[in-house]
């Protein structure tokens, strides 16, 4: 075994075609991304026939460019990572079907990634001092998980969103004030020009689970906001309304890493998934974790939305742990974070 382990990673969870070159799960060579956002901003949201089609239109390309751009061939390659759940079945089993034929012919070890681990695992590429134990708050459109991250691929989960994960409420609350597709960043930014404190929305706590979270009642109570506003004639106040409702979600973010950082007395936190790029969160928590004198860790924005080096930085740990998929790797779509 080579003393550079190189992992070519592919993700194709949803609509980013993606494939990237990494080296011993830290050091990033080539980081190659095709999004569908134009396409699927017609429609305002992911179409999962159309996100398939595309993925199988540009998965060699990109694979391609990746390796060009690392300047490695794949006789340089030490295995391949792919994230096999969860996501789209279609749009997986594009990257699956891929990498298992090129670990076929290639004769290399293939490695299925857990597409969250892949999310979190993006912080080791920006922060080499960064090991396990931390903290991790982990907010996607798909997915909103407060984990202790206790070794390289295991997890203690915490708590979990019961409803609407928080990005998907970010989603529909843009929908419904007309902001255009992807919702998030659209939120993110017009809260910057509004009243955080402007109008009062609901922060669920849910008994018994202080560590889960539900983000239906506050989408809800926008979308009554918004419903009465228009019955009663009046403006919709957008960027007030853009900057409440962050402000709600975003507490509530906060407010339960905090409560578990001092419960298990851990002192380093990180974020990671899409939302993970929101600016809004990320003020809140630096200001919360500079309070407590915690160190906060969080990733560029390109490691924070889909992306295969993050897949390959979790990859290269499965592999040094001895993880190898058989020919019968299979999509999983609503695939489990398992916690240890």
């Amino acid at each position: 075994m080579s003393e550079k382990i190189r992992i070519l990673a592919i993700e194709t969870s949803c609509d980013e075609t993606a494939a990237a070159v990494v080296e011993n799960g830290r050091r990033v060579l080539s980081n190659v991304i095709s999004s569908q956002i134009e396409i699927h901003r017609l429609y305002g949201g992911v179409v999962p026939e159309i996100a398939s089609r595309n993925h199988m239109e540009k998965i060699n390309q990109v694979i391609n460019q990746a390796l060009e751009e690392a300047d490695v061939a794949l006789d340089g390659i030490d295995a391949v990572g792919v994230t096999y759940g969860p996501g789209l079945v279609g749009a997986l089993l594009v990257g699956v079907a891929e990498a298992k034929a090129i670990s076929y012919a290639r004769g290399l070890p293939l490695v299925g990634v857990h597409h969250i681990e892949g999310h979190v695992s993006a912080n080791y590429i920006e922060h080499p001092e960064l090991e396990p134990p931390f903290l991790c708050l982990i907010v996607s459109g798909g997915h909103t998980n407060l984990v202790i991250v206790e070794d390289y691929g295991e997890f203690r989960i915490l708590g979990s969103a019961r409803d609407d994960a928080a990005g998907e409420a970010f989603d529909k609350v843009a929908r419904a004030i007309g902001l255009r597709y992807p919702g998030g960043p659209e939120i993110d930014k017009l809260a910057g020009e509004g009243n955080p404190q402007a109008i009062s929305f609901p922060r669920a706590k849910i008994e018994g689970a202080p560590y889960d979270f539900s983000f239906s009642g506050v989408k809800s109570s926008v979308l009554n906001y918004i419903n009465q506003r228009k019955m009663q004639g009046l403006e919709i106040p957008k960027a007030d309304l853009a900057a409440s409702f962050q402000r709600s979600v975003v507490s509530v973010l906060t407010e339960h890493a905090m409560q578990a950082a001092e419960e298990f007395h851990i002192d380093r936190v990180a974020l990671a998934g899409g939302v993970a790029a929101n600016q809004g969160l990320r003020r809140a928590m630096s200001q919360a974790c500079e309070e407590r004198g915690l160190a906060l860790y969080y990733p560029s924005p390109v490691y924070c939305t889909d992306n295969a080096a993050m897949i390959g930085a979790a990859a290269y740990y499965e592999y040094k742990k001895g993880v190898r998929h058989g020919w019968d790797l299979n999509a999983v779509p609503n695939l489990k974070l398992k916690s240890v």
